[in-house]
Parts: structure tokens; sequence; C-alpha cells
């Protein structure tokens, strides 16, 4: 996977490496989603079934990403990017959906609500990443990014951030870090203001999402 990373470059591809190190951990938090709705019994009683409805409306979503991740992998493996970038499409856009039209407010006293809005948030988050790096590199690969993609960068980001809470948020941030590493170490975004535009974003976004959930 990572020789078809690097033999295929372009300005939203990111340092591979901190993908890895976004999911690894990101799966703990799936695993203990997944244990809860094993465990949990809804007719044991109404907290238990509360609990076990906020899980149940997010398998649907979690299944489709999952689905969509397995087929992706398929075609990026046989470098056909294109197709591969379609189930990226989907993932992503169902992730969003899922988190900004049915994901109810977090309520901190249940395990499962917190969990749900942890594992959503989370896919999602990097479903940004993907969907950026995926389609960079589906479509122009060893290109150079335009004004107006920088603008538009700096621009969506920092709405994002400003529309998010810590953990989408936080994935926004880490996204543009991500980006901000891998570019700085191609060749083709050597000596250009690409990477340091980045960062910058990613110190933006940082600085919003940090002032809007110190306020609320």
């Amino acid at each position: 996977m990572k020789t078809i990373h690097d033999q295929n470059l372009s300005f939203f591809s990111p340092q591979p490496f901190m993908i890895a190190g976004f999911f690894a951990p990101q799966q703990l938090f799936q695993l203990a989603w997944l244990y809860r709705l094993w465990r949990l019994n809804p007719s044991a009683s109404q907290k238990s079934k509360q609990e076990i409805d906020q899980i149940v409306d997010f398998v649907p979503y979690y299944a489709l990403g999952n689905v969509c991740i397995g087929t992706w992998m398929f075609f990026w493996n046989a470098e056909n990017l294109k197709m591969a970038n379609v189930f990226v499409v989907v993932n992503t856009l169902t992730q969003l959906y899922y988190m900004t039209a049915r994901l109810g407010k977090m309520d901190t006293s249940s395990t499962s609500s917190v969990l749900t809005h942890i594992v959503s948030k989370t896919f999602a988050g990097i479903g940004v990443l993907d969907i950026l790096h995926n389609t960079s590199v589906a479509y122009a690969v060893d290109q150079p990014p335009t004004w107006l993609l920088k603008v538009l960068t700096g621009v969506g980001f920092g709405v994002g951030s400003a529309l998010s809470d810590w953990i989408f948020g936080g994935c926004l941030v880490y996204d543009l870090i991500a980006l901000a590493i891998g570019q700085s170490a191609y060749p083709m975004a050597r000596g250009t203001n690409w990477p340091t535009m980045l960062g910058i974003f990613a110190a933006g976004s940082a600085g919003i999402v940090g002032f809007r959930n110190f306020l609320k």
C-alpha cells in the first residue's frame, strides 16, 4: 500500500504513517463500542434499551463505511485509483451525513453516547483527509496546488473548525498536520510555500477549535 502511495503523490498526499497512527488508537474505541453493542441487553432495563438504541442507530453507517474501506483497499492495491476514490467518497459522505444529520447531542453520562460520538466523528474526521488525498492522487498526480485550491483549503478547514466540537475539530487539525508533514517531505512541494501554509492552517484550526469549545 505504501509503495502505491509513494508512486502517486499529489498536493494532498499526507505522511502515510500518520494515517496508521490515527487508526491504531481509534480502533480501540471501535472495539469498546462493538463490545457494548454485543453485551448490552435491551430487555434488561429501560436504561439498557436507551444505551443500545444510541449504538444501533449508527450500525448501518458504520457497516457501510467498513465495506467501503475494505473495497477501497482492493482497488488501491490494484492501482485503480479512480475506482478506489469512489468508495472513499461514499464512505466520507456517509460518515459526514450521519455526524451532521443524525447524531444527537452527546450525553456525557452515557458511555454509549460518548463512544458513538467518538467513533462516528473520528471516522468522519479521517474521512476528510481520505477524500482529499484519494481524489488528488486519482486526478492530479504530481501536480502542485493552485492558488484557488490553497484559498479554498484554508477557508474550508477554517469554517469546519468553527463549526466543530473538540472531537471532529481535533481530527481536522490532525489532518492538516499530516498533510503539512507529508508535503514537506515530497520533492514536488519542496521549495514552495504549500507545506508552510498547511502548517499555518493547522495552527489556525487548532486555535479556532480551542477557542470555540472554551467558550461553550
